[in-house]
């Protein structure tokens, strides 16, 4: 088989570790290949031009060949454009990170979720606080959908039954969106999830549905963070669990 060469692909460092006294191996998230594992060869030596750039959160073009499980970086280039973010933003950033390690297969491209990425992680390092959190609602509701783990928002999932626009729904693991009391706070209106539902299929989804997403973040958090760690397999995850910690301080 010949040695597959990309150059100049679109991408984000995910995570890294060590793999020598002097090597990196990374996860990345690039816009045509998807989630693939590259070694850094050299990447930990001072000298290294990898060092400054191999950074999470930065938008990259990178360079890579080979055809085994894990693929060898040739060439790294910081497109730049934004800072790094810092404080909670910084953190956010390494929740959406572990939710595209623990939820994207390997070798599987989902170039508009790598488009929203990015408009999100522009959002971080812009120091907006109330906007950070309707951005991280609008990615976890259209990673949901990208890979298919969310339901209809315009139906009750187990009858299809069209919505009381009036009616209270809550988006639940295994039963998707189904009628609740008027008095449970993680619900949503019916005309609130079918609005959802419309702004998540424009042509521009990040920008609507962050917009659709500000006015019911509060609602929409928990009922969001259950569906992931559900689909995550964990009760909370790593990232969320530090957030809680350094919070309790």
């Amino acid at each position: 088989m010949a040695t597959q060469r990309v150059s100049d692909e679109p991408a984000y460092v995910l995570h890294r570790y060590d793999w020598s006294e002097s090597s990196l191996i990374l996860e990345v998230f690039t816009r045509h290949q998807g989630r693939i594992a590259l070694v850094a060869k050299g990447a930990k030596r001072p000298s290294s031009n990898f060092r400054p750039i191999l950074l999470p959160l930065q938008p990259l073009r990178l360079s890579f060949g080979g055809d085994a499980e894990i693929r060898t970086l040739k060439g790294a280039e910081w497109v730049g454009g934004h800072v790094m973010p810092t404080g909670d933003a910084l953190l956010s950033g390494y929740y959406l990170n572990e939710l595209l390690l623990t939820l994207l297969a390997r070798d599987d491209p989902h170039p508009a979720l790598f488009d929203i990425f990015s408009q999100v992680t522009a959002v971080m390092a812009s120091g907006h606080a109330e906007l950070l959190q309707a951005a991280l609602r609008a990615f976890e509701l259209l990673l949901l959908r990208e890979i298919g783990l969310l339901p209809l928002l315009d139906a009750q999932t187990m009858t299809l039954g069209v919505l009381d626009p009036d009616a209270r729904y809550s988006l639940v693991p295994e039963g998707g969106l189904r009628q609740t009391a008027a008095t449970d706070r993680a619900s949503l209106s019916g005309s609130q999830w079918a609005e959802l539902q419309q702004v998540l299929a424009d042509t521009a989804p990040f920008t609507t549905t962050l917009r659709a997403c500000s006015g019911v973040m509060a609602e929409l958090k928990p009922q969001l963070r259950a569906l992931l760690n559900y689909h995550c397999g964990v009760g909370t995850l790593r990232t969320r669990q530090m957030m809680i910690d350094l919070q309790s301080l």
